[in-house]
């Protein structure tokens, strides 16, 4: 009995000992930040083996050939629809005011990190409820005659996806070109084949870099979260819905769904449309299945009664900077008055939570609306941990009770906003691919902040002595989900 015990014990502190040194060189060996680095160390040391089931799923970074083939397709610069647009742009007529030196330097640091340009008379249509929003973009397809090209996070084989699908067979019948393009994570159990009759009509479907097979390729985190459609060049929509029954309301666990998508006409849509060229060029396989020429996808666009000043902004982990945390971070810094936010994830690197605290203190009137129910359990915890944190600082935390909050949007001062893909998380800034309109323009900003306003009165304050009623328990799993909150 002795002797088994011995070997046992000798056997446990092997398996230890491996484990630690396996977490070390695992951790270590690709670059990540400091705080990601922490976080799975403790994963992997507190939950030996299947710690490193755990990373397996989220921890490993997609391979070298595709990063270097999403960072080789965003050098493409596409500079003659770049300087055709820029010419356009320079014969409008200017504005009464200049966005320009209102918004210049918001302006020139996209302009810096992401080579956006100012786009300044486009025409904005705001969407916060799924049947409106998907009437319009059913229509604006069916009305379609030259090119549609669609990426979605995710694209659901329910009645809705089925629904799009019958659509875009249809145009593609008709000699549209159709493209579409999905994350195989996003839109879990939708097979390839679901595609096959619109490819044997001649449109085109594929997943996101490559990823084919969730079984042999399971990254779970460095996902394409981008929502982007581009109809004919001339009609674009980017926001914060995707394409399933439960953006519409019709799942329960979830209820009514609220959320902020935008349909943009004007020279906005030229962001929209090279990064769904960058994103289509670097996922298909074959070279001749890839947009070689552009001139078609960038028609000019004659805007009646466009008002709105945009710059579309991407960012993902193929490059070293974090270009729409960035953007929130410029966003918040610029604010003299009030910042309000919508976000359905609040896991905030420091930068971001430092600099909310800094405007809080500061005496600017900070507001931030979250969902009252989770969708990803450990995700949710850490954002009540934050919320409580920021409550205490003075920021003003809702809690929304009608339905599932899943808006990304941001207003500052009712001068600038930003509506897109991004949570104010470490994902949308560090580990997902993701797409924002950041927005120059007094009245598409009251109108969102006429939005947050109404959306308060389905909403319950959560004041820092709310947050300090609640149970130990639900505070200790707060505390550590915020531990993991750099790998959320």
């Amino acid at each position: 009995m002795g002797l088994t015990w011995e070997i046992t014990r000798w056997v446990l502190l092997a398996v230890i000992v491996i484990n630690e040194l396996a977490a070390i060189f695992t951790v270590f060996r690709e670059k990540r930040d400091i705080a990601a680095t922490w976080a799975w160390l403790l994963v992997l040391t507190l939950i030996p083996v299947i710690g490193f089931i755990i990373y397996a799923f989220l921890g490993r970074k997609p391979t070298h050939n595709r990063l270097n083939r999403i960072k080789s397709q965003t050098r493409l610069k596409l500079k003659e629809a770049v300087e055709r647009q820029r010419r356009q742009f320079r014969n409008l007529p200017k504005p009464k005011y200049s966005v320009t030196q209102i918004y210049r330097r918001t302006i020139m640091l996209f302009q810096s990190i992401d080579e956006s340009f100012l786009s300044r008379h486009n025409r904005v249509a705001v969407f916060t409820d799924g049947q409106r929003l998907f009437k319009q973009l059913f229509d604006d397809i069916a009305a379609a005659k030259e090119s549609i090209h669609i990426e979605f996070y995710t694209i659901y084989n329910d009645q809705i996806g089925n629904q799009l699908r019958t659509l875009l067979e249809q145009k593609a019948a008709e000699g549209v070109e159709v493209r579409v393009l999905y994350d195989s994570w996003g839109s879990m159990g939708v097979k390839p084949s679901f595609y096959d009759n619109l490819r044997d009509l001649g449109g085109y479907a594929t997943p996101f870099l490559m990823t084919r097979s969730n079984f042999f390729d399971f990254r779970i985190n460095y996902r394409d979260h981008r929502k982007i459609v581009v109809v004919d060049g001339k009609i674009g929509y980017v926001g914060g819905f995707n394409v399933g029954d439960q953006y519409l309301g019709r799942v329960a666990k979830f209820g009514p769904w609220r959320d902020t998508h935008l349909r943009v006409v004007g020279g906005a849509i030229f962001g929209m449309q090279r990064q769904f060229i960058a994103d289509w060029n670097a996922s298909v396989k074959k070279p001749e299945s890839r947009i070689e020429h552009y001139h078609p996808y960038f028609p000019e666009i004659e805007v009646q009664g466009g008002t709105t000043a945009m710059q579309t902004v991407a960012s993902g982990p193929e490059g070293e900077l974090e270009k729409i945390k960035m953007g929130y971070l410029r966003l918040i810094n610029a604010a003299q008055d009030h910042i309000w936010i919508q976000t359905p994830y609040l896991i905030p690197d420091d930068s971001i939570l430092d600099a909310l605290r800094v405007a809080a203190h500061s005496g600017i009137d900070v507001r931030i609306m979250i969902p009252c129910k989770p969708d990803h359990p450990f995700v949710y915890r850490a954002t009540q941990y934050y919320a409580q944190s920021l409550a205490a600082q003075g920021v003003t935390i809702y809690t929304y009770q009608k339905g599932f909050l899943h808006s990304k949007t941001i207003t500052i001062d009712g001068r600038m906003a930003s509506v897109g893909s991004a949570n104010l998380d470490f994902r949308s800034f560090k580990l997902n691919f993701e797409i924002n309109a950041f927005i120059y323009d007094f009245k598409l900003t009251d109108q969102l902040e006429q939005i947050f306003v109404n959306d308060i009165r389905d909403c319950r304050v959560m004041t820092a002595e709310r947050f300090a009623q609640q149970s130990r328990w639900l505070k200790f799993k707060q505390y550590f989900s915020r531990l993991l909150s750099p790998i959320l």
